[in-house]
């Protein structure tokens, strides 16, 4: 069964959420949550407050994460503000975002080893692309 339709959920901008949410399709988030976030895919409002864990598909952050976010593809617009450790597949940043914390590529589990091997064993350092 696909679910490559159009349905998305909201959290609106008077919602504030304690606890944890999981959405199997798009979410939309322009409230605050407090609590983990499951989702396909999740887009954050630039007045959004998030506090917790995000684990999705893709994100664009575009409001203020106190947490931990994993994402194959991430976007983190210039209004974000990021307070966490950030795992990506892909990832997109645009100039003037911020964000505290630590990037490491999704699969590049290291104990000890700040530096990633790639698939051809080389010391080469994940890419990053800054959108103007």
């Amino acid at each position: 069964m696909s679910s490559k339709n159009s349905t998305f959920s909201v959290i609106g901008s008077d919602v504030t959420i304690k606890g944890d949410v999981s959405a199997s399709t798009e979410l939309h988030v322009d409230g605050a949550i407090e609590g983990d976030i499951t989702c396909a895919s999740l887009v954050q409002g630039e007045a959004s407050n998030i506090n917790g864990a995000i684990k999705a598909e893709s994100a664009r952050m575009a409001g203020t994460l106190t947490g931990s976010i994993t994402a194959r593809e991430l976007v983190i617009l210039k209004s974000a503000k990021i307070h966490g450790d950030v795992q990506y597949d892909a990832l997109t940043i645009e100039q003037g975002a911020q964000v505290e914390g630590r990037f490491a590529l999704q699969g590049s589990q290291n104990t000890g080893s700040t530096k990633g091997k790639s698939a051809a064993g080389s010391d080469e350092e994940p890419k990053l692309i800054v959108a103007n």
